[in-house]
């Protein structure tokens, strides 16, 4: 069971797990165990409510296939279960993304200190440049 909030449960009937082997180099391991987990997390099909389901198939992300199949792969660790956790956390994180309410950004214009000092600076900047030139008679 994975919860995203108070009242939002995923059972784990909706979440596929499976073990793969990992990639890359490992020792003895790597052509033995299975460690890293694949999951996948089918967004129609699932008991999400329907805003869920709508921001998240709005999300452009590589995890979420054209049909909102969720595929996350994890083979950080080097036991299953750890890498079990971190798919699911992945997941969580996900979702929870998807419905965080972004909060719109109010323009603002610069105070009119911050003007006046910016301009002081120019000014200044200017004055420095012109001592520095040649003085010619």
């Amino acid at each position: 069971m994975l919860q995203i909030s108070t009242k939002v449960i995923i059972p784990d009937s909706e979440i596929e797990i499976s073990a793969i082997r990992s990639q890359g180099a490992g020792g003895q391991n790597v052509n033995k165990v299975s460690t890293a987990i694949h999951l996948r997390f089918d967004i129609q099909a699932s008991s999400l409510p329907d805003f869920y389901k709508e921001q998240l198939l709005k999300l452009k992300d590589r995890r979420i296939t054209q049909e909102g199949i969720v595929v996350i792969k994890s083979q950080e660790h080097r036991s299953q279960e750890q890498n079990r956790e971190e798919a699911l956390r992945r997941l969580q994180e996900l979702i929870k993304s998807a419905v965080a309410v972004k909060i719109k950004r109010k323009p603002t214009k610069p105070t009119r200190n911050s003007q006046k000092k910016r301009l002081d600076r120019k000014s200044k900047r200017g004055e420095l440049k012109s001592m520095r030139r040649n003085i010619t008679e």
